[in-house]
């Protein structure tokens, strides 16, 4: 069997996303509930990485991120101003259509 794609979310996710998510099963971290409020965008990367799940932003930042240090488990770029449920439905489709494998150095701009 496949591992599913699990998500880690930085605090730039809405809160309404992370339960969207978590109604349809999914599998999501947030940074509050691993205590790194603050940290850096490297931290967040390097421990979505550790826990191979994709890290979920719409820090803009995190572009230069995987330009510069491609070595992650994967990035989904959600553009300012998407609603909550087109954001929803474009990480579903990642979680639906995409492997742990094939996220894996990659940046999916939803």
């Amino acid at each position: 069997m496949v591992q599913p794609i699990r998500f880690y979310t930085d605090e730039h996710v809405p809160r309404a996303v992370i339960r969207g998510l978590r109604q349809r099963g999914v599998n999501v971290m947030t940074v509050p509930e691993v205590g790194l409020l603050g940290a850096t965008d490297e931290e967040h990367l390097a421990t979505a990485k550790d826990q191979t799940r994709v890290l979920v932003t719409r820090d803009e930042d995190f572009l230069k991120l995987h330009v510069i240090s491609p070595d992650h488990a994967g990035i989904a770029m959600v553009p300012h101003g998407m609603s909550i449920g087109d954001t929803i439905r474009g990480l579903m489709l990642i979680y639906q259509l995409l492997t742990v494998e094939e996220m894996m150095g990659h940046l999916e701009y939803l």
